[in-house]
């Protein structure tokens, strides 16, 4: 995999076209499966037909929407935050600022195994307490630098830098932006213990 670069687009490997062609055409099967289960389609030949024409164009247009989405898929960093688009009916657009940034998650499922891909899960200040992310990376070969290309500009940009106007430094008197920091941590643990209650 090339090394993703600030100020440059990148998408995901090409392994994860096969990869979501493979998922969304077990949907699509088992979709209709479940549609043929529920009509008593095998006692009509003309219902079989229809039931298997209808799979095939369900199977064809999959192959060209998964082809599309592919290319639409971009994403792009640079020094104070991450872009990404995506979408073939539905376009999606979105813009994380890294002193939003909470968590970073590598996600690999058995099948994305196989392929040798991983999802960045990306959560945000406000995303914190849902179990869906802000923004998700997808099909990424070597997730690990990734993330941590981005976890170091969370910790180089922090919340504390963008709420005090974007300087970190210390002055004589003033609290750190350290100490800050485990203040909040303990008391985001504190909510999460009364939010488990």
């Amino acid at each position: 995999m090339s090394e993703i670069e600030l100020f440059k687009d990148f998408k995901p490997v090409t392994r994860f076209k096969k990869y979501n062609l493979i998922v969304v055409s077990l949907v699509v099967i088992i979709l209709w499966l479940c549609i043929a289960w529920i009509i008593p389609v095998f006692e009509n030949t003309l219902l079989n037909i229809i039931v298997v024409a209808l799979l095939i164009i369900s199977l064809l247009v999959t192959v060209v929407w998964n082809s599309l989405y592919y290319k639409s898929i971009v994403y792009h960093l640079n020094e104070t935050e991450m872009t990404w688009k995506r979408g073939v009916w539905f376009r999606q657009t979105g813009i994380v600022p890294y002193n939003r940034i909470t968590n970073v998650d590598i996600v690999q499922g058995p099948l994305m195994r196989i392929f040798g891909i991983s999802n960045l899960r990306i959560q945000t200040a406000g995303y914190s307490a849902q179990n869906v992310a802000e923004i998700r990376i997808t099909g990424i070969e070597e997730p690990e630098p990734l993330r941590e290309m981005i976890m170091g500009f969370v910790r180089s940009r922090g919340a504390v830098a963008a709420a005090t106007g974007g300087d970190d430094s210390e002055s004589p008197g003033q609290v750190s932006s350290g100490e800050i920091l485990d203040e909040l941590r303990e008391i985001r643990k504190i909510l999460n213990k009364i939010a488990e209650k």
